[in-house]
């Protein structure tokens, strides 16, 4: 255990969460995801896993020391649900929470199509594998930078 530093976050989260740099992009999917697949495609080119939390459980742990990217509108993105691409399931609203309480200010993510989100996730920095067994649990997160203290 560490002070200050959110216990649902492991060894090998923390560690890629401190390697990736302005701009790079972070997979947090569910457990139907083909994640382990997915993964070998993206920069670490391993699996990690967060396998006991919920989705909006790991974001927002992931966010207690992640900046979101303030210079694009695709910061966050949702797996759309197939067939109905502005419908937003629970699980996903919980998420869209996260990241607001994080941000401090309603931030809406982008809807992405989901064979989009499988070749976008493949070009990520890293796939983190939930415990969320509901459907449509996957979202990508753009890290942002921290300012200099004044």
């Amino acid at each position: 255990m560490l002070k200050g530093i959110d216990h649902r976050l492991n060894a090998e989260v923390l560690g890629c969460l401190r390697a990736m740099g302005h701009g790079d992009m972070l997979i947090v999917s569910d457990t139907n995801f083909p994640a382990d697949s997915v993964a070998r495609a993206t920069v670490t080119g391993s699996l990690l896993r967060m396998e006991n939390l919920t989705a909006a459980e790991a974001v927002g742990a992931i966010l207690s020391v992640l900046p979101l990217d303030t210079a694009v509108d695709d910061f966050a993105g949702r797996m759309e649900m197939s067939g109905h691409p502005d419908e937003i399931p629970p699980v996903q609203a919980e998420v869209q929470a996260a990241i607001d309480r994080a941000e401090g200010r309603p931030r809406p993510m982008v809807g992405i199509e989901r064979f989009a989100f499988y070749d976008l996730a493949r070009t990520a920095y890293a796939v983190i594998q939930t415990g969320e067994r509901r459907f449509w649990g996957c979202f990508m997160l753009r890290k942002g930078v921290i300012p200099p203290e004044d």
